[in-house]
C-alpha cells in the first residue's frame, strides 16, 4: 500500500494538481469567476495531501530496506540506525528536491487555511503562482531526479549513507533549512499577484510581513545549525567556511533581512513599494538559483549532491521561467505601482532605507565573491580561490555602519526627525560601548575585531535603550509591568532580535582571537595551549551500528586543577570506505575546550597520534546568539495583530462577479 509505486502515483497527481492549481485561478481571476477563484484552497489542500503520501512512501521504503528502489539502495543499508534510515531519505539529491517539494506544498495549504481574509482574487494568485513553483519542482522530481527509480536485481544490502551526514544535527538541518527557502515563495508570489493586480498598499505589507518573518526565522535557525554542525562534525574547528552553498544560504537570509525591514515600511507608511516588490523576488530567486545551481554541478561543494546535464539543463530553465518570468513582469507592472509617502533622510524611514542599502551591498559582495571563480573557469579557463580573507576585508567594513545605525534607528521617529534627541537617549548605550571598548583594545588583537566587538555592543545597548524607553522603566518597575502587558508583543520581538544580532557579532569577534595547536604525541605525553595542559591518557577502541571507533581519553588541566576529561574519537565506516571524526567539546558558555583525534602512527608502545586543540573563547554565543535572532522572529509573530490585523483596503474592483 505504501511502496515506491505508490508514491511515484502520488507524486504524479500532486504535478498535476499544482498544473491545475496554476492555470484555474488564474483564469478564475481574469473572468472574475467565483467557482474558479474558490478551486485555488481546494486544490492547495489537495496537492499537499498527494505530496504527503508520497513523501511518506519514500520513507516506508527506506525504513523497510526496500534495496530495489535505487535511492534506498544508494543512501541505506540493513545496519543504519532507524533515525537515519529515516532522516536519511532528504541527505540524497533526488530525496531533497522531494522534500523541498513536500515543503513548497505545505506553504500553499498555509496560505489557503490562513490566508481566508484574503480578497479572493489576491489569494487565488498567490496560490496560482505558488502551484505553478510547485509543479516545475514536481516535474523535476518526476523527469530528472526520480526518488523511486527502481534498481534490479536488488542489491541484498546498500551502500549506506554518506558517514558525515550521520549525525542528528545535519540530520535536522535540511528541513529547517528548506522550510527557510521554500517560505520565501510565499512573499514571492504576493509580490507577483500585486504586479498581475498593480496595486502594492498598507494593506498588502501587512499580509507579507509575516511569511517574510516566518521564512526569515527558520531561515536563520537553518544557518545557525549548519554552522553548529560543520564546527562540532568536520571536526576543523571551524564554523563558517565560506563555502558556495553557505554562501547560498547567507545570500538570501540578507535580501530576506532586507525584505522583512522594508515591508515594515510599506505597512506603516506606503513608501518603498517597488522596491518591497523587488527584493520579494531577488529573496526566493536566490533561494531557488543557490540551492539548484549547486545541485547542477556548476558550483562545487562538499554538499552538492548532483553533476548531471541533464538535470541542469532543466535546472537553468526552471530558473529562466521563474526568476526570468517574474523580472519580466516587473519590469513591465512595476512603473504604474504608486508612489507612496514622502520622508526626511532623517527617519525611521531613512533608517530603514540604509539598513537595506549595507544588507544589500553585503549581498553583492558574497555573490560575486562565490560566483566569480566558476564564471572564471567557465569563460577563461583559469582556476582561482576566493576565501576567507577576501569576504572578511569585503563584508566587515560594509557590517560595521550597519551595526552602528541599528542602535539610533529604531528610536527615530517616523516621517522626520532629529539625531540630537535620539543620541541623548542613546548615553548609556554610548557608555557602554566605550567600555568595550577599553576591554577590547586590553583583550583583543586587530582593529576590525575590536570595531566590532564595540558595534555589538552599541547594538545591545541601543535594543535595551529601546525597550526601556517603550516601558518607561524611569517611571518606575510597576509602570513598566502595566506597560509590558500592553506594548505589542513585536516591539519586544524586534528587540530581542536585534539583541542577538549584537550576542552573534560577538561571538564571531570572541572566535577571530580562537587558539589551536595539532600536535603528534604519545600516551601519556602533554601539551600546553591557552593556559590549559593536554594529556593523552590513552586511547581504546570500540564498535558501533555501523562503524568501528578509536577513541582517546585527553585530560585537561589548567594551574594543575583537572578541568575536564575529553573522548574524541575516529570512526571507520568500512561499507562506505570512509573516515569521520568524532568532536569533543566542554563548554562553559563562555568558551569552549576543543579536541580531536587524527591518525594513528606505529603500532605498540611506539604508536603516535595526531591530535588538534582549539580554544575557542565566546564560540557559544554565535550560535546563542542566532536562537536569540529566531526567538525574537517568533515573538513578533505572535503578535495577533501581526497575524491577522491587516489593515482594510479600499474598495477598488474587490466585488467578484460569478459567471
Amino acid at each position: 500500500m505504501f511502496g515506491p509505486e505508490e508514491g511515484h502515483y502520488a507524486l504524479a497527481l500532486a504535478c498535476i494538481l499544482a498544473l491545475a492549481q496554476f492555470i484555474l485561478p488564474l483564469r478564475g481571476a481574469a473572468k472574475h469567476d467565483r467557482r474558479l477563484l474558490m478551486l485555488a484552497p481546494l486544490l492547495a489542500v489537495s496537492q499537499l495531501i498527494a505530496l504527503a503520501l508520497s513523501f511518506f512512501c519514500l520513507v516506508w521504503s527506506a525504513t523497510h530496506d526496500d534495496f530495489s528502489v535505487q535511492n534506498v539502495a544508494a543512501n541505506s543499508a540493513i545496519a543504519k540506525p532507524l533515525l537515519y534510515k529515516i532522516t536519511g531519505t532528504w541527505g540524497n539529491h533526488e530525496g531533497s528536491i522531494l522534500l523541498w517539494a513536500l515543503i513548497l506544498g505545505i506553504c500553499g495549504a498555509a496560505v489557503a487555511a490562513f490566508g481566508r481574509n484574503l480578497p479572493a482574487i489576491l489569494r487565488a494568485r498567490v496560490l496560482a503562482v505558488l502551484g505553478g513553483v510547485s509543479a516545475g519542482f514536481q516535474l523535476f522530481c518526476l523527469t530528472t531526479s526520480d526518488p523511486f527509480a527502481r534498481v534490479w536485481p536488488a542489491p541484498p544490502d546498500g551502500q549506506g549513507m554518506n558517514p558525515l551526514l550521520q549525525d542528528p544535527g545535519l540530520a535536522f538541518h535540511p528541513p529547517i533549512l528548506y522550510t527557510g527557502y521554500v517560505g520565501f515563495a510565499v512573499p514571492f508570489a504576493f509580490a507577483v499577484a500585486a504586479l498581475l493586480e498593480g496595486r502594492v498598499d498598507a494593506a498588502w505589507g501587512r499580509w507579507v510581513r509575516p511569511w517574510a518573518v516566518a521564512a526569515w526565522c527558520f531561515l536563520t535557525c537553518g544557518i545557525a545549525l549548519g554552522s553548529w554542525w560543520s564546527y562540532y562534525v568536520l571536526g576543523w574547528g571551524g564554523y563558517w567556511f565560506w563555502d558556495p552553498v553557505e554562501n547560498a544560504s547567507l545570500i538570501p537570509w540578507l535580501t530576506g533581512t532586507a525584505l522583512v525591514h522594508s515591508a515594515i515600511v510599506v505597512e506603516k507608511r506606503e513608501a518603498l513599494k517597488i522596491w518591497t516588490v523587488l527584493l520579494a523576488i531577488a529573496t526566493f530567486s536566490f533561494s531557488l538559483s543557490g540551492t539548484f545551481l549547486v545541485r547542477s554541478g556548476i558550483l562545487n561543494s562538499v554538499h552538492a549532491f548532483a553533476n548531471d546535464p541533464a538535470r541542469g539543463i532543466f535546472i537553468l530553465g526552471l530558473l529562466a521561467l521563474v526568476i526570468g518570468g517574474s523580472l519580466l513582469l516587473f519590469a513591465w507592472r512595476a512603473p504604474s505601482l504608486v508612489a507612496g509617502g514622502m520622508f526626511a533622510p532623517v527617519s525611521r524611514e531613512g533608517s530603514l532605507v540604509l539598513n537595506n542599502i549595507l544588507l544589500c551591498s553585503i549581498c553583492a559582495v558574497v555573490v560575486t565573491g562565490t560566483m566569480y571563480p566558476p564564471f572564471m573557469q567557465l569563460l577563461f579557463g583559469r582556476t582561482i580561490s576566493v576565501g576567507k580573507p577576501f569576504f572578511d576585508a569585503t563584508t566587515i567594513p560594509l557590517t560595521l555602519p550597519l551595526l552602528g545605525a541599528m542602535a539610533v534607528g529604531t528610536l527615530l521617529p517616523w516621517k522626520r526627525a532629529r539625531l540630537s534627541p535620539v543620541l541623548r537617549r542613546l548615553r548609556w548605550g554610548a557608555l557602554a560601548a566605550v567600555v568595550a571598548l577599553g576591554i577590547a583594545c586590553w583583550a583583543l588583537s586587530g582593529i576590525l575585531p575590536i570595531l566590532c566587538a564595540v558595534g555589538a555592543v552599541w547594538v545591545i545597548g541601543g535594543s535595551l535603550t529601546d525597550l526601556a524607553g517603550r516601558l518607561g522603566l524611569s517611571h518606575g518597575f510597576s509602570h513598566a509591568w502595566a506597560r509590558a502587558r500592553s506594548l505589542p508583543r513585536s516591539a519586544f520581538g524586534a528587540a530581542i532580535a536585534h539583541i542577538g544580532v549584537g550576542i552573534t557579532v560577538l561571538g564571531l569577534t570572541g572566535m577571530s582571537q580562537a587558539q589551536h595547536a595539532i600536535v603528534e604525541v604519545h600516551v601519556g605525553q602533554t601539551e600546553s595551549l591557552a593556559g590549559y595542559e593536554w594529556t593523552l591518557l590513552g586511547v581504546h577502541e570500540e564498535d558501533g551500528p555501523n562503524y568501528h571507533a578509536m577513541i582517546a581519553d585527553i585530560s585537561v588541566r589548567r594551574h594543575g586543577k583537572l578541568v575536564t576529561v575529553m573522548h574524541p574519537s575516529k570512526r571507520d565506516f568500512a561499507a562506505q570506505h570512509q573516515n569521520t571524526t568524532e568532536v569533543s567539546i566542554r563548554t562553559n558558555l563562555i568558551s569552549d575546550i576543543y579536541g580531536v583525534i587524527g591518525d594513528r602512527h606505529g603500532t605498540g608502545a611506539n604508536a603516535t597520534y595526531v591530535l588538534r586543540l582549539h580554544y575557542n573563547p565566546l564560540a557559544p554565543w554565535m550560535w546563542l546568539g542566532g536562537l536569540i535572532m529566531a526567538i525574537g522572529g517568533g515573538l513578533s509573530l505572535s503578535d495577533r495583530r501581526l497575524r491577522v490585523g491587516a489593515p482594510k483596503r479600499a474598495a477598488q474592483n474587490e466585488e467578484v462577479v460569478a459567471s
